[in-house]
């Protein structure tokens, strides 16, 4: 088994204003490799999570390590290893799509050769090299969405950061832009992703976290949160002249919330877990066949409704 190598430490982190804990002695870890997300409602902390993780804000407590190293406004070697796509497209409209990126990039890498060399894999890479001479008020809301991922991550970072970076953008770009996401960690960076598109979350991240009040509520897979829920899933079950003894049997079942039978179809919702197998041995045993077995498990949204009590996607 690989060694677990830990890049982002967040230990006992405290950051006040005023009376309120924006961030409320949360620790965190995440490993070389992987993508993060960090899920919460507005005010939940994580803006303010990031900015202190990236030394742009001064907390009141805790410690923030990078590669091992305690993370300080001066850590100028630990910087050049970063990146940040943030959510508000950082452009300069005077320049070109090629001059921005060149642009960012500079900021990182000196040697021209070296910096040529990158714009070009990082237009490559996110699929604007046919708009390399374009402004962005020229570009698409879409391409200005990726260009603004090319000047993040020209430079190579091994840590990323993503605040929302398919907002409002159409669907071929935000699957480019996902794909991107997808191939930036097989190439072995880190990256730490926040959206309102739960569907993104299970899709990409390998864990989460779900915040809310400067804590943190849940973490884990997306099997593991879900997991944590108690929301029942929902099974279908066609079966026909299903005898009123089962149904009887069915209903005092441990794990079996409510059910319903008509027409053919029985109906129930359970608790996660054996009990699906439990249901369908019983009907095995009375030698009674189903014709179809359908289901629908929680969701992760479902899960963050559950544990928050807010809709992410109303309040991002």
């Amino acid at each position: 088994m690989s060694e677990r190598i830990i890049d982002v430490e967040v230990n006992d982190l405290v950051k006040r204003y005023n009376e309120l804990d924006a961030v409320d002695h949360l620790s965190l870890s995440i490993e070389r490799g992987e993508i993060f997300g960090l899920l919460g409602p507005n005010g939940s902390g994580k803006t303010t999570l990031i900015n202190c993780m990236l030394a742009l804000l001064r907390f009141d407590q805790g410690e923030v390590k990078i590669f091992g190293e305690t993370m300080t406004p001066k850590s100028y070697n630990l910087k050049q290893q970063i990146g940040l796509v943030p959510q508000e497209i950082s452009v300069y409209e005077e320049l070109t799509a090629y001059d921005n990126i060149d642009y960012f990039c500079g900021l990182y890498i000196k040697d021209k050769k070296e910096r040529r060399q990158r714009v070009e894999e990082a237009l490559d890479f996110v699929r604007l090299n046919d708009f390399r001479k374009f402004h962005p008020k020229k570009l698409s809301g879409g391409l200005k969405r990726r260009l603004n991922l090319a000047c993040g991550i020209a430079h190579r970072p091994r840590l990323i950061f993503l605040d929302e970076p398919t907002v409002a953008v159409d669907p071929q770009s935000r699957n480019r832009i996902l794909e991107g996401i997808k191939l930036l960690r097989d190439e072995g960076s880190t990256i730490i992703y926040t959206t309102h598109y739960m569907e993104e979350v299970e899709y990409l991240c390998d864990r989460q976290a779900i915040l809310d009040r400067g804590k943190i509520l849940v973490r884990g897979t997306n099997e593991e949160i879900i997991s944590m829920s108690s929301i029942s899933e929902t099974i279908e079950i066609v079966v026909y002249d299903l005898p009123d003894a089962i149904i009887d049997e069915l209903q005092r079942k441990p794990g079996v919330d409510s059910l319903s039978y008509k027409g053919g179809i029985l109906s129930m919702t359970m608790r996660q877990g054996d009990s699906l197998m439990t249901v369908l041995e019983l009907l095995t045993d009375a030698n009674i066949e189903p014709v179809s077995v359908s289901g629908k498990k929680p969701s992760l949204n479902d899960v963050f409704l559950e544990i928050t009590g807010k809709e992410l996607r109303d309040h991002a």
